[in-house]
């Protein structure tokens, strides 16, 4: 496909209505999305001299990329926003802004309605009637909260399936960490108090909570149930332990999410301070590259990706520039939660200090990020002389071998992209042709990873199975032989100007003198391995990644070995799969249930057929149970 040069007719071709473009490279690969009122007006500004100052536009390097422009038309400008949105996030275009790290946050939910409820951790939030409760920005703070809650409130933490079944009461009942309504009769109005007790302290509602609870804990001690009188005493105390450890920087009630900017040349780093209840509560950053953009532009892109997902909408949105068609995302936004959603520019006042205070989480980011970056091109490049290595090992790749005596072989494959590991590549192996042999294991799977960057099934082009710089095997002379066999058998040279490198690395261990061997190196075509100094930052980089490909291979050997132990003999009955043997666990609620179950019984459970209950009552009437 050759470079694009348009025409009169070109431009006649796209039409005057709302929607977005998708221009392509001449790989036909999606570049850059946009949205418009007017198409055709604004794909004609692209090739208007002066008229778009962007850099991948005044400098020609979209004359020099662009092949195609394709449109889709839709409705209205709010149809086209939702559009532009979803193709970003599909085809993550190299001039879009695009949020990396996006995720999806957990939130505590809590359903007032349900019967005895409970408060548990999801990351989507539903249209339901439950209460969501959060975001909370990493794991450890929502489980420390859920912690504080199931200690000191005592809400159920089982769930409806298990409360309905359970015959006798768990742990959690015993250590008075919860009535027991799945066994015993618990009083429905007190169980309802700890439930509004828990809204209260997840809303941030603290010194009503506290009052309240003072005024129960006199109550209770005045009739003598000092037990009781004494447990909200500690939830009083947890409370202010926890007021005590929030920081509040707005005295109104309100949850806002405050972007701050900080940017140099191209690059562009942005923070997110969430205040909630006038607390603030955790933040965000999220880094970008190749960004000419305007600022109103780049920070319209960072908050439709940031609200793209299932995110927490506040009531507030703060950023420090009037954002491009601010008004159309305010409604988009206000349309989604149900209830109005600002966006503010402002100018004076509490807002324009948390806005300042996220600017300094920006730029001190930013700071962070380069000093890192500096480090880790440093340590790269002691790694590339010690080692010898053909050149900078951006990319490493590290292979691991996990079973317990042949049982559940497995491999895992980890990628470490300019010394941070990069999860969306890594890949996991079930060892089809070996059992209790580690160095058959490692041709094995090394032999299917580069199988598969060599072939021409389309899989070539997937970004997990391109060259390493750097390959590395968890192991000494054995393991690296059989990975350059493995590479030589599939025809891949490697040789001391071509290719790239491979390295066994053995960890540290004691010989049979009781003398210690440090971690060792073994590189081809050298008798003597090479030993790192201990505490250099290379050997540390190394050792960090011979770790991860340990964890994650030892995480899926366990899992495996767990699906083995968990497996049942429904398994064994032709025609009961797995969706089956999920219905008849649940509907009946143990194995020796479904045993003694007749066929309508059986037939009478959802997803199951008569031919299926039949099968089921045949197999335990007969020798298969």
């Amino acid at each position: 496909m050759s470079a694009l040069t348009p025409s009169k007719e070109f431009f006649e071709r796209i039409p005057t209505t709302p929607g977005v473009y998708l221009m392509k490279d001449r790989a036909g690969r999606i570049v850059y999305v946009g949205k418009a009122k007017n198409l055709r007006t604004r794909v004609r500004q692209y090739f208007r001299p002066g008229a778009d100052a962007r850099f991948f536009v005044a400098a020609g390097l979209l004359g020099r990329v662009l092949a195609d422009v394709e449109t889709v038309v839709v409705d209205n400008e709010k149809e086209a926003l939702l559009l532009e949105n979803h193709l970003i996030k599909q085809h993550q275009p190299r001039f879009n802004i695009n949020l990396r790290d996006d995720k999806q946050y957990l939130v505590l939910r809590l359903d007032p309605e349900a019967d005895y409820p409970r408060v548990e951790v999801v990351r989507n939030l539903r249209d339901d009637r439950a209460r969501y409760f959060g975001p909370y920005h990493s794991a450890t703070s929502c489980r420390e909260t859920l912690r504080i809650l199931n200690r000191h409130f005592q809400l159920r933490t089982c769930t409806d399936h298990v409360m309905k079944t359970r015959t006798r009461p768990c742990l959690q009942y015993q250590i008075k960490r919860c009535p027991g309504p799945c066994v015993y009769p618990v009083e429905r109005e007190t169980y309802a108090e700890q439930v509004e007790d828990v809204m209260m302290f997840l809303s941030g509602k603290d010194r009503e909570l506290v009052a309240r609870l003072r005024e129960r804990m006199q109550e209770r001690a005045e009739h003598e149930d000092y037990e009781g009188a004494a447990r909200l005493r500690d939830s009083i105390a947890a409370v202010d332990k926890t007021l005590a450890r929030q920081n509040v920087v707005q005295e109104q009630f309100v949850d806002q999410d405050v972007f701050g900017m900080w940017r140099e040349d191209d690059v562009v780093e942005v923070a997110v301070l969430f205040v909630r209840g006038g607390k603030l509560v955790g933040r965000r950053s999220v880094r970008e590259r190749d960004q000419e953009f305007p600022d109103g532009q780049v920070m319209a892109g960072v908050v439709q990706q940031h609200y793209a997902g299932n995110s927490y909408l506040p009531d507030e949105i703060v950023v420090g520039v009037a954002l491009d068609d601010q008004e159309l995302i305010a409604d988009w936004l206000s349309e989604r939660r149900g209830r109005k959603v600002k966006i503010l520019n402002p100018q004076r006042g509490t807002r324009t200090r948390l806005l300042s205070l996220a600017e300094k989480n920006a730029a001190a980011q930013a700071a962070s990020r380069q000093n890192r970056d500096r480090d880790t091109e440093a340590t790269l490049g002691k790694l590339e002389q010690r080692l010898g290595l053909k050149r900078l090992p951006r990319r490493v790749e590290c292979f691991d071998i996990a079973h317990l005596q042949g049982v559940a072989t497995v491999a895992s494959m980890v990628v470490f992209v300019d010394g941070v590991p990069d999860r969306a590549l890594y890949r996991r192996f079930k060892v089809k042709s070996v059992a209790n042999d580690d160095f058959a294991a490692m041709y094995e799977v090394l032999s299917r990873r580069f199988k598969r960057a060599v072939s021409e099934d389309g899989r070539a082009g997937d970004p997990a199975w391109q060259a390493p710089d750097l390959l590395v095997v968890d192991g000494g002379k054995g393991q690296l032989g059989q990975a350059l066999a493995a590479l030589k058998d599939l025809g891949i040279a490697i040789t001391a100007e071509k290719g790239f490198d491979v390295i066994g690395l053995a960890k540290e261990r004691d010989d049979a003198s009781g003398s210690t061997q440090p971690d060792r190196v073994f590189l081809r075509n050298r008798k003597d391995p090479i030993r790192l100094r201990p505490n250099t930052a290379e050997l540390y980089l190394l050792s960090r990644i011979r770790d991860e490909a340990h964890r994650f291979a030892n995480t899926f050997h366990r899992e495996q070995r767990r699906r083995s132990a968990l497996r049942s003999s429904l398994d064994d009955i032709p025609g009961i799969g797995l969706k089956r043997r999920k219905a008849l666990l649940r509907h009946f609620g143990s194995l020796k249930a479904i045993k003694q179950a007749g066929i309508d019984e059986l037939a009478a459970v959802v997803g199951m057929s008569r031919p299926a209950a039949e099968a089921v009552r045949r197999f335990f009437d007969g020798d298969g149970a």
